[in-house]
């Protein structure tokens, strides 16, 4: 998930042979409507998965529970992010998706997984001497950033680095694992799921992005043939494949659905910001218009899904608290939209503040409390750091729609 997170800056953004829209749609939505599996080492999920979820069952993404919990950049709230180590826990912790893919270019021409292309914040690149000549400023979607970029990296040297934790004013528990794990490629991702999959006997799902795909198509490094490419490889281009593809950017999007037939979301930042692909182009369209009706037949024309800001579902007031819900999830699923919002963490600083608990910024508040909300707007699922945590709240959350019904 991109820079475009507002609550992250707190803390600190057909052609012959292809699915119709209708038929992918159709694929994605039914997760929306899939059965509840038992979370591994989670007391009464079983019982409240099997008392809740409904169902068509069999496989592919009609087989996971709704409200679908996924690892954002993995178990992000408990290892740094993007790393096997988070992917890993991710699994272990029952999540049903691992967002495993940030999708950034290297100067040779590979993906590789970080939240974005600079590095700075999420490596040890500042320790390597060897590349403090590759320190620079350049303009990322408008913004003028200074640091250390994949792009001028090749995949050896990047490999050279290790993860750190992102964000260590939240998560100093986390540092105790910088330097731990190399940045993973996508192929690597992609070998990894499969291994997975068969270790844990049951399918494991990953959810990549494309990242500033305008910025790195200018460069001459186009993200989404380069996507495809590996998708076909393995086996992984089809729309009941376990991978779901995201992006900001609509036109990649629209990119991605003449490659591939994988189901494909388009993620959506503050109402009053535009996509950097539209103000390349001049489209003077803002998230407010994508959510509307309009905008919203317009986005099912091509993908299967949303992922809104948290925000875009229940609106928050000047203090930050939550208002009513508006009608984006009825909106959306009444042109077959599923909707996976983004994002959930456990640390005050991400809570509105009547959830919070003191004011220690690595502490936990509410958010339980903040789950059964957003739940309770018909979601269909939603990207949490903390995976463990978001499958108690939905066992929670249908046990008790079980009891009322």
């Amino acid at each position: 998930m991109g820079t475009q997170t507002p609550d992250e800056r707190a803390g600190t953004r057909k052609s012959d042979g292809k699915a119709s829209g209708t038929g992918r749609r159709a694929l994605l939505g039914a997760a929306v409507l899939g059965a509840g599996g038992a979370v591994l080492g989670l007391p009464g999920a079983a019982r409240a998965a099997g008392s809740g979820a409904r169902g068509h069952g069999g496989g592919g993404l009609g087989s996971l529970p709704v409200p679908t919990v996924i690892g954002h950049r993995g178990a992000s709230g408990y290892r740094p992010e993007h790393t096997f180590g988070s992917y890993e826990l991710a699994l272990d912790l029952g999540a049903d998706i691992v967002e495993a893919g940030d999708l950034v270019p290297t100067k040779d021409g590979h993906l590789v997984c970080r939240h974005e292309p600079e590095i700075g914040g999420t490596t040890d690149v500042a320790d390597h001497p060897e590349f403090a000549d590759r320190k620079t400023t350049k303009t990322l979607d408008g913004v003028p950033t200074t640091g250390w970029f994949t792009e001028d990296f090749t995949l050896a040297e990047l490999k050279t680095l290790r993860a750190v934790e992102r964000i260590p004013a939240n998560r100093p528990h986390n540092t105790l694992y910088n330097g731990r794990w190399e940045i993973p490629t996508f192929e690597e991702v992609l070998r990894w799921q499969d291994e997975q999959t068969r270790k844990r006997g049951k399918q494991v799902f990953i959810y990549p992005e494309t990242k500033h795909p305008t910025y790195f198509r200018a460069l001459g490094l186009g993200l989404e043939e380069r996507v495809a490419k590996l998708l076909r490889k393995y086996g992984k281009d089809q729309r009941n494949s376990p991978v779901i593809l995201q992006s900001f950017e609509p036109s990649s999007i629209q990119r991605l659905n003449k490659l591939v037939d994988n189901p494909l979301v388009v993620l959506l930042s503050g109402a009053n910001t535009r996509p950097w692909d539209f103000v390349e182009a001049g489209d003077p369209r803002t998230v407010a218009d994508l959510i509307t009706r309009r905008g919203l037949r317009e986005i099912a024309s091509y993908a299967q899904g949303i992922g809104p800001t948290v925000d875009l579902v229940i609106p928050k007031d000047a203090s930050g608290n939550f208002t009513e819900p508006s009608s984006l999830v009825r909106d959306a699923h009444a042109v077959g939209l599923v909707l996976h919002p983004y994002t959930v963490r456990n640390e005050n600083p991400f809570l509105p503040p009547a959830f919070r608990k003191g004011s220690d910024p690595d502490a936990y508040g509410d958010v339980f409390g903040v789950f059964q909300r957003y739940f309770e707007t018909g979601i269909d699922g939603i990207f949490t750091d903390n995976a463990d945590t978001g499958l108690l709240a939905r066992a929670d959350f249908l046990a008790h729609r079980s009891v009322n019904n």
